[in-house]
């Protein structure tokens, strides 16, 4: 046993220094970095930020089993989030709402060996509001720019392979437009 401060007491690392990881030698001394991660440089337009709050009112009455609208209507009168409810996430709902059952249907329809209770919920909602969009709202010519921003929120809000799913279904929905109208 050592009279003298032990080398975590003097700041000093206990074992091995961990690769990239700063340590101070003592306290108060500066850190220096070895490497840096660099934010995401791909920040959400507008536009996907109002879609982004319309898919979280969708995922709150999912996880809820409550009426979109009646969530909407509470996001309305107090919300979580730091800013009130934008008009066109209100409005996106809104128009998701009174479709709900046939584009529960469309989806469970065209999503090849995926029921809508198996889909993470954060898909299904993505995947809801998106149908909507494209087939309840959006000209031939913004389908497939509307289908890309669904595919980004999917990137951002849920699993690797999300993407391509909410890609691939939202086009397939699309492709039989004219049968489902």
């Amino acid at each position: 046993m050592t009279n003298g401060p032990s080398a975590e007491g003097r700041g000093e690392p206990r074992g091995p220094r961990a690769p990239g990881l700063p340590m101070p030698t003592r306290e108060g001394a500066e850190v220096e970095f070895e490497r840096t991660v660099p934010a995401r440089a791909d920040r959400l337009h507008g536009r996907t930020r109002d879609r982004v709050r319309a898919v979280d009112v969708l995922y709150e009455a999912d996880a809820k089993k409550a009426d979109v609208l009646d969530v909407l209507a509470e996001r309305l009168r107090r919300t979580a989030a730091q800013t009130p409810l934008p008009v066109r996430s209100r409005e996106l709902v809104e128009l998701y709402a009174p479709h709900a059952e046939d584009i529960d249907e469309d989806l469970a329809t065209h999503s090849r060996d995926w029921p809508l209770h198996r889909m993470p919920a954060v898909d299904r909602a993505i995947l809801r509001l998106g149908t909507a969009e494209v087939l309840h709202s959006a000209e031939a010519s913004e389908r497939g720019a509307i289908i890309g921003e669904y595919t980004k929120i999917a990137e951002v809000l849920s699993t690797d392979d999300s993407p391509r799913f909410v890609n691939g279904l939202l086009q397939r929905l699309v492709d039989v437009r004219g049968l489902l109208s």
